[in-house]
């Protein structure tokens, strides 16, 4: 059920675009000063790159910067990129550390009250108000989503529940107990909370009062938006952040749903070749680099994200907001997976997946290496039990489509309901790819 627009400041969502590009070049140019005079890392890199702080005239002037990589706070660990003294920093977040050292970011007071903000603009975008009871199916550790949703609802004046992940029977309860009415989760656990709530007689739909979602931290399709929506019974938002950034609410969907809303008075956004590191027109498709404009302890250059979405080519919507929008994120460039020399990504494959009226939204693709080829498999989740030779027509089916898709024939294995893996909270892992074991 679509909300009517909303807007929590309204003369900075839908400022003219003159006056939304003046602020971002003054902070864009502070932002770079701070950096040049406060961060060694940046001192060093502008001077090689032969820039001063005062070259910067102008938004175009971004593209002379260099861009800065994950793997430069990595090599900063812990504190090298730090622009603010350690006394001044009041909160610490890191993202994953799996192929290396994770990668800490800091929040002064001043990051924290910018960060509350972008939530509860992003809560407003999908019709959250003071009176919503929030409940936030997220973790709260290291990872920015829980205590992200948790600062933006109690600034919106929502009631925050910072409920977690795991222990999902109880979550299922206490859902329906509390009268819960907005659900902050990633796509999967949103989708695993429903199937346990069905499984003790509960049905989402019917039997609590969640009408909005907000989603986020992992790639999902249209499809399965659809499904999470239909056994909600809501309406889910697709919500963008990652740590670096200082987590969601870097951009979120308005009630349209058609593109997310960049809050481009605290980010200037650009999509750039994947390859090459040049820029390019809107609605041709590459990777997210994003400036923060406000960020306190740890400003940001041009930091590679290493998303592949696109910019839409509009700087207006029918909600009223100026504020330019990104497709949704289409994956990430390292997970796009090279078949015998063919690109496809993962999220395509989910799309025919789960076009399937007899598969539940539970599937995992799987590469391996087989002689001197590449091997697709593609395991698909039925949501009632087949027979095997229902299971190989419909497999057969479903290869064919697939081929179409992606120009790789994959090998398609139907399995019984329940059988692929569960994951209680978190990212769901859908792609392994055995070639790198």
């Amino acid at each position: 059920m679509p909300v009517k627009p909303y807007m929590l400041h309204p003369h900075i969502e839908a400022a003219p675009r003159k006056e939304i590009e003046k602020l971002q070049l003054q902070r864009l140019r502070e932002t770079v000063k701070r950096a040049y005079e406060n961060v060694p890392f940046y001192h060093k890199k502008l001077k090689e790159a032969g820039i001063k702080p005062e070259d910067i005239r102008s938004l175009e002037d971004v593209r002379k910067l260099p861009f800065t990589y994950k793997d430069d706070l990595r090599q900063n660990y812990p504190y090298g990129l730090l622009a603010v003294p350690i006394e001044d920093v009041v909160e610490i977040h890191a993202s994953s550390g799996t192929t290396g050292k994770p990668t800490i970011v800091a929040y002064t007071s001043k990051d924290l009250e910018n960060w509350a903000e972008l939530m509860a603009r992003s809560f407003a975008a999908g019709g959250v108000s003071r009176g919503d009871i929030v409940y936030i199916a997220l973790g709260y550790h290291w990872f920015t989503g829980g205590l992200g949703f948790h600062y933006g609802a109690q600034k919106l004046g929502a009631l925050a529940v910072p409920a977690g992940t795991g222990y999902t029977q109880r979550h299922v309860m206490m859902i329906r107990d509390l009268g819960a009415t907005v659900l902050g989760a990633v796509p999967n656990y949103a989708l695993r909370l429903a199937e346990v709530a069905l499984e003790m007689g509960i049905d989402p739909a019917k039997d609590t009062r969640i009408s909005v979602g907000f989603l986020g931290a992992e790639m999902w399709s249209e499809e399965m938006r659809k499904r999470i929506n239909k056994l909600w019974d809501m309406d889910s938002y697709d919500i963008y952040g990652m740590s670096e950034l200082y987590g969601p609410g870097t951009a979120v969907e308005c009630h349209l749903h058609d593109g997310l809303h960049v809050w481009e008075d605290h980010y200037l956004v650009e999509v750039v070749d994947p390859k090459t590191g040049e820029p390019l027109e809107p609605e041709e498709e590459g990777v997210l680099v994003v400036t923060p404009l406000t960020h306190d302890a740890m400003p940001l250059i041009r930091y590679w994200t290493n998303d592949i979405t696109k910019l839409l080519d509009t700087t207006s919507c029918d909600c009223g907001r100026t504020m330019r929008k990104i497709a949704r994120i289409k994956g990430r460039a390292d997970d796009m997976l090279i078949i015998n020399g063919v690109n496809v990504f993962p999220q395509a494959i989910e799309l025919v997946v789960l076009s399937q009226p007899w598969a539940s939204p539970y599937y995992q693709i799987v590469v391996e290496r087989e002689g001197e080829l590449d091997r697709l498999y593609v395991y698909v989740e039925a949501n009632r039990k087949l027979d095997e030779k229902e299971k190989e027509r419909l497999a057969e089916q479903l290869k064919h489509q697939l081929r179409e898709t992606i120009i790789v024939t994959p090998r398609v294995i139907i399995v019984d309901p329940g059988q692929l893996p569960r994951q209680e909270g978190g990212k769901a892992k859908r792609v392994i790819d055995k070639r790198k074991m």
